[in-house]
């Protein structure tokens, strides 16, 4: 058994068109990505926006197998199930993008524009982490099958680990009140759901200046580490497929994911 309950809720008030229609609230999980990969591996069709909600999350994880942190009954620990067959395999950071400004302009609208995304999944607000996306893309030959979206947000903890001390923060932390969990899973899955249908519109360009603006760093001077060295340089944009450029003594270099790390400013 990897959760104890489920309550699925049919009848939620959210104004969507698909986008957390079908909402699985479940009591404890491991992981509520591989939750939906177990769901979407049965027979049965899934609706695509389905919603797997866990109120403990014992075993989630980050990018890499990072293990995410979770205070039960606290945050919004959940996973997202899309269907990007429309999308080629090459453009499939731009699904994160799109993930990434929807999640970005919820958060936005209680903790204001200082929440920012960190490339290539992270969300901060000034320096501190405060949620992290996941997505496992699900192939079928050269074409998209699924994509399972894993999101984690801060929300009403106020303690940390130790070793997270000034590196992560809450809503609740930054606002000082607590929000209302349910009301904040409403608003992300209505912005991200508006930030899907200009992906599958093919409004690439307007996502990418999007994406831009509110990327942590863009057009700022900062300290990074690249194979035991560390330069200072300033982020310019996203390249194909991902790739994070930074130009550095007037020369811009294209970094894959986890070969750069971002370094506090001294």
């Amino acid at each position: 058994m990897i959760n104890k309950y489920t309550i699925n809720l049919q009848n939620n008030t959210f104004s969507t068109l698909f986008v957390g229609q079908n909402l699985i609230r479940l009591s404890e999980v491991d992981s509520t990505n591989n939750f939906l990969k177990d769901m979407v591996s049965n027979s049965e069709p899934l609706p695509e926006g389905t919603v797997i909600m866990a109120d403990y999350q014992f075993a989630g994880r980050g990018q890499q197998e990072n293990t995410w942190y979770t205070e039960p009954g606290m945050n919004l620990t959940f996973s997202l199930y899309l269907c990007p067959s429309f999308l080629q395999i090459k453009d499939q950071f731009m699904l994160n993008m799109a993930v990434s400004i929807g999640i970005r302009d919820a958060l936005r609208g209680f903790l204001g524009p200082m929440l920012k995304v960190k490339w290539p999944n992270d969300l901060y607000y000034n320096q501190q982490k405060i949620g992290g996306i996941l997505i496992e893309n699900i192939l079928s030959g050269v074409s998209f099958k699924a994509s399972i979206i894993g999101i984690g947000i801060n929300v009403n903890q106020l303690i940390f680990d130790p070793a997270l001390l000034n590196r992560a923060t809450s809503v609740c932390k930054i606002l000082q009140r607590d929000v209302n969990l349910m009301e904040l899973l409403k608003e992300i899955c209505s912005h991200v759901e508006c930030q899907y249908l200009k992906l599958k519109s093919g409004s690439f360009n307007l996502l990418q200046d999007n994406y831009l603006k509110g990327l942590y760093r863009f057009n700022e001077n900062g300290l990074y580490q690249y194979e035991n060295r560390i330069f200072e340089g300033v982020i310019t944009g996203i390249a194909p497929g991902g790739l994070l450029v930074i130009r550095s003594n007037g020369i811009e270099k294209q970094y894959n994911f986890k070969e750069v790390e971002f370094l506090n400013n001294i």
